[in-house]
Order: C-alpha cells, then structure tokens, then sequence
C-alpha cells in the first residue's frame, strides 16, 4: 500500500498556514507540515520526506523565490514539486516562478476547487516521475547483473566486444601466451572422496587461481574438468606474456600445494599465434584453437608434478627474466621431439 503523500505548507503568516492546512485536510490530505519561513522549510526538507511543497513568494529574510531556487538547485531536493502562492497575480511573477521550476502557481485568495485540481495533478506528476525513477533503477540493476554474468562467461575484451557490435568476431592473434594447468591424480581423488568435498575443495582452488590470473594480467578462458586455460597478452595488453605466465604459474603451484588437500599441479606454457572466437548459440563460450593450444596442453602433460614447463622456443621470449633448465628433447604426443625447460623463478 503506498505511503499517503506528504504535504508542506510554507507561509510566514499563521493565519494564512493554518487557512490553507485546513483546507487541504478537507480535501483528504492529513499528512501536513507548516513552515513559518524559508529557512525553516529547507531545514525541514533536508530532514524529512516531502511529496509536495506550496510556497508562499512573499515572505521576509528568504523569500519563495530564493527558496524555490535553493530547492531545484539541490540534487536531493530538486525532484519535489513545488506549488507556488500568493496574492500576487502578475505575469511576471508566474513566469519567474516557472522559470526557477515552479510545478504550478496559485493566486490568494485561491478556489477551493483549483487548489484540490492542482495539487492533485501536482502529486499524480510526482507519482508518475517516481515510478519512472524506480523503474530506471530496476532496469540498471537488471544491466548490471546481466553485465556481472556476461563477465563471468567471457573475458572482458570479448564482452565490450559484444556489447558494442552484438558479436565477437573471431580473429587470429600472433602473439600469444597460452597457460594450461592440471591437477595430478584428480581423478582418483574423486573416486575416493565425497562428491560435496570435491566440488568445494576444487571451487576454491579455482577462485584463488583466478586471483593469481588476475594479479599476473592473465585473462582465464575456461575450464575444463579440473584443468585450466588462460592467456596472456591476448585481449589486453601485457608487457611480457611468457613471463607473466610463468611467474603467474609458479604462483598457482604453490598456492595448489599450501590448499587442503595439497594437490600437486602441471603447469604447461608455449607462446605463439591462436585463433580465438564464439561457437554455438547455447551454452557458448570463448575459445581458443591453433597449434600454441595443442602445444602447451602436451607440455603440461609432460611436465613433472609441482612445477612449470615451457619449450625452448617460449622461453627465448622472456630468457632475460625466466631463470630454468633444459629437460633435453621431450617427445610430445602428436608433436614429435621439442625441447622443453623447466622454470626455477622469474624476475
């Protein structure tokens, strides 16, 4: 049930409050205040809920006009409609008041009958631009939860994209960092523990691994099972991909094996062109194709439990930051021999 509306009445002369007051209850409105002056009447607004103001213009220290245009000159104020009266009856006097954004202007000695329309008409106006306002709020609080979603989907590039031309084209990009990541013996894991642990253990695990992305500039892409893909330097800027990558997948390694219940992870990076894109029209995602994909998901395969691997030609790119080792020629499923390092730390 909506809130009776709220009525000021402003007026330095009582007789003249106490006149109109009793007038307006008589018309049905009981939820009055009385002001004696300007001063008290911005007091009063700054402090209580008002749908409606009828404002004297004559009045001594502030008068209705300096009143009305401190109301519409503040921000919190300037939405309540204001009814102006006095026994003034020049043009020029209504025309300054609507300027200074008056709802309405009232002569005195004023009919009963155009007082009830006009003030009437004057709260239906405020009715109106309130559920309008509530409206535009829903609407923004459905944007924004659509948007928070839209992120949660895909990367950031993706979504402006999408929202600024209604699709992701999908485009090759040269220069790419690709990170996979798994976790050793997760399968038996989930044979053995109940299926609420695993999900809970695993969904940790994935947020703190999303921080990690995050704070190294890494954009993560999807997951699959209990493994991770993510990039760098693909849809925003970063200054050295491949180190990034690495310093990014050292982190996840020893955040895995500080975590209940302490899983080892395989980190796998190579560096090269992807072709990026949306397939599908339900339950789409973002996703990457190419040759650097495939690669980097056999070097995590390849690369031994608790630590980060990259072929030898990734490494190149960040050889002045990334301090590893050779693991020699690795024979990678598909692929043939690479040589692969192994990344001891990065500056």
């Amino acid at each position: 049930m909506a809130e009776a509306p709220r009525l000021l009445v402003v007026d330095d002369i009582e007789d003249n409050r106490f006149t109109l007051t009793q007038r307006l209850r008589r018309q049905g409105y009981e939820d009055i205040v009385e002001s004696a002056s300007g001063l008290e009447a911005m007091e009063a607004l700054r402090t209580e809920r008002f749908d409606l103001v009828l404002l004297d213009v004559m009045m001594p220290e502030m008068d209705g006009y300096e009143t009305l245009e401190r109301i519409k000159t503040d921000p919190s104020l300037r939405d309540i409609p204001v009814i102006m009266i006095s026994a003034l009856d020049e043009m020029d006097s209504v025309v300054r008041c609507i300027k200074l954004g008056a709802e309405d202007y009232l002569p005195k000695p004023f009919n009963a009958t155009l007082l009830q329309a006009r003030v009437g008409a004057s709260l239906d106006k405020k009715r109106m631009r309130d559920q309008e306002a509530e409206y535009r709020s829903r609407l923004e609080s459905e944007r924004k939860r659509s948007d928070k979603l839209l992120y949660s989907i895909l990367p950031a590039g993706a979504v402006q994209e999408l929202k600024q031309t209604e699709m992701v084209q999908p485009r090759r990009f040269e220069d790419v960092a690709v990170l996979f990541c798994d976790i050793v013996g997760f399968t038996s894991y989930c044979d053995r523990m109940p299926a609420e642990q695993v999900v809970g253990e695993l969904q940790t695990l994935m947020c703190t691994f999303e921080d990690i992305l995050e704070r190294h500039g890494l954009e993560k892409i999807k997951t699959i099972g209990d493994a991770v893909l993510a990039t760098a330097g693909l849809l925003r800027p970063v200054e050295n991909p491949v180190a990034a990558s690495a310093k990014c997948g050292l982190d996840m390694v020893s955040a895995s094996q500080a975590m209940e219940p302490g899983w080892q992870l395989r980190v796998g990076i190579q560096y090269g062109p992807v072709v990026a894109g949306i397939v599908g029209r339900k339950q789409f995602l973002y996703d990457l194709w190419g040759d650097t994909v495939n690669v980097a998901a056999r070097i995590t395969g390849a690369a031994a439990p608790g630590t980060v691997a990259l072929s030898s030609a990734a490494w190149m790119h960040a050889r002045d930051r990334i301090h590893a080792r050779s693991l020699g020629m690795v024979a990678l499923r598909g692929r043939g021999e690479m040589e692969l390092m192994t990344c001891e730390a990065v500056d």
